[in-house]
């Protein structure tokens, strides 16, 4: 005696043409219970008498699959899995082996043996409790870059020890990671640095979306300077003529933060398997390399086309290198001198602009940490004091007074009050 095993669909499938058989429902009645067309039951009907309750389970059923892997595969993608992508997400993870090792599988296949072999623990998913509206992305490319800075250990502590600044601008059209690049930390000259190289690469964008002073002052031992960061951003934008859009929270600028944790997961891992043990290798790394990888698997097209991006000008290139300083006011003393940073700088004589006491100039500190001093546009002249020069404090003449008795001071002490 033969055992067969069915499904619940499956078996009441066969009840049900059994009524047809018996010619208890007719045809269309029975397509109409079972959902099918009428075509669909003759067959079914045919099967059930010729070969019974059998010819309802599909003929595969039991048999291995084309595609299942074999036991030699298997073995082999565990063995790569446990040496070198141990702590990969199980899609990076089948990526990497077609990419390097030829072997074509889905993740959900790879998914499968990294659970079995203890490699992944599947997360539940966590219930939203507060309801965001989805906000649609920008049309065109260059119309909003998001931009953000994020602190990990990238090169996990090979070479270079700690956490590193990864500063990262995506397009939010398209999700294309525009420009990368690994800096000492968030602050001035960091940033300005980092947008000094984007706009004479790509121009300028309609807008930036960044974050408040609230979230951007973040509490790092590495984020130095920045209280004073998002001011000098905002002037220099301003000058620019690009708009700042300030995010009230990370997730109102989720795709960058989304960004920053694909890149925790990805970018940690193709650096280390391409060896990479310093900043300046990461960067021509991010470059080359990786940047293009990640915006052919993850851009979108954008709905419109048009490139939103502003090629600077001439005079605006050659402005760059005053626009990206930190700006400082100072007033100019009497002596014509000035104090900046525990420094005391001198004007000289001779000066393009006419330059009077009390003036307020404009102190440029630059990239390159020189210092500019500029007054109504133009740049003066200035000698860097060693020590600011002490005052001179001239003796007091006293009139020549005899020391008095004390007789006499008791006497005036006993006369009486003047009234006037």
């Amino acid at each position: 005696m033969t055992l067969i095993t069915m499904s619940a669909k499956e078996l009441d499938r066969f009840q049900i043409i059994k009524k047809l058989i018996g010619k208890h429902v007719n045809g269309t009645e029975t397509a109409n219970l079972l959902r099918l067309s009428v075509r669909q039951v003759k067959r079914l009907k045919a099967k059930v008498i010729k070969s019974g309750a059998k010819g309802l389970i599909h003929g595969n059923r039991g048999q291995s699959g084309n595609h299942c892997l074999t036991e030699r595969e298997r073995d082999l993608i565990i063995k790569l899995l446990k040496e070198r992508y141990f702590d990969f997400k199980p899609t990076f993870a089948a990526e990497k082996l077609q990419e390097n090792h030829q072997i074509d599988r889905d993740p959900k296949t790879i998914r499968q043996i990294m659970i079995n072999e203890g490699l992944w623990q599947p997360k539940r998913k966590k219930k939203v409790s507060v309801h965001r509206a989805w906000r649609q992305r920008r049309s065109c490319y260059g119309e909003m870059i998001q931009f953000d800075g994020s602190y990990e250990h990238w090169l996990e502590n090979r070479g270079e020890t700690g956490e590193i600044c990864l500063l990262a601008a995506i397009d939010d059209a398209t999700g294309k990671l525009v420009f990368v690049q690994f800096a000492e930390h968030e602050g001035v000259f960091p940033v300005f640095g980092f947008w000094r190289e984007y706009l004479l690469k790509w121009g300028r964008p309609r807008s930036i979306y960044l974050d408040k002073f609230s979230t951007y002052n973040i509490n790092h031992k590495l984020a130095k300077e920045n209280s004073d960061t998002l001011t000098q951003f905002e002037r220099g934008a301003q000058e620019l003529q690009i708009e700042l859009i300030k995010a009230n929270s990370p997730q109102a600028k989720g795709r960058v933060e989304r960004l920053f944790s694909t890149l925790q997961d990805r970018l940690i891992k193709e650096l280390r398997l391409a060896g990479i043990s310093t900043t300046g290798e990461a960067n021509l790394f991010l470059q080359k390399t990786f940047i293009p990888k990640f915006n052919a698997h993850f851009a979108v097209e954008p709905a419109n086309k048009t490139n939103l991006h502003r090629k600077l000008t001439l005079t605006e290139i050659n402005r760059l290198i005053s626009i990206f300083s930190r700006q400082t006011e100072r007033t100019i003393l009497n002596d014509f001198t000035f104090s900046f940073k525990n420094q005391w700088y001198q004007l000289t004589k001779e000066q393009s602009v006419t330059v009077c006491k009390k003036d307020t100039v404009i102190v440029e500190e630059r990239l390159d940490r020189t210092i500019h001093i500029r007054l109504r546009g133009k740049y003066l002249n200035y000698e860097l004091l060693l020590k600011h020069p002490e005052r001179q404090i001239l003796p007091v003449k006293m009139p020549w007074v005899l020391p008095a008795t004390k007789a006499q001071i008791l006497a005036n002490l006993n006369q009486p009050s003047k009234t006037f």
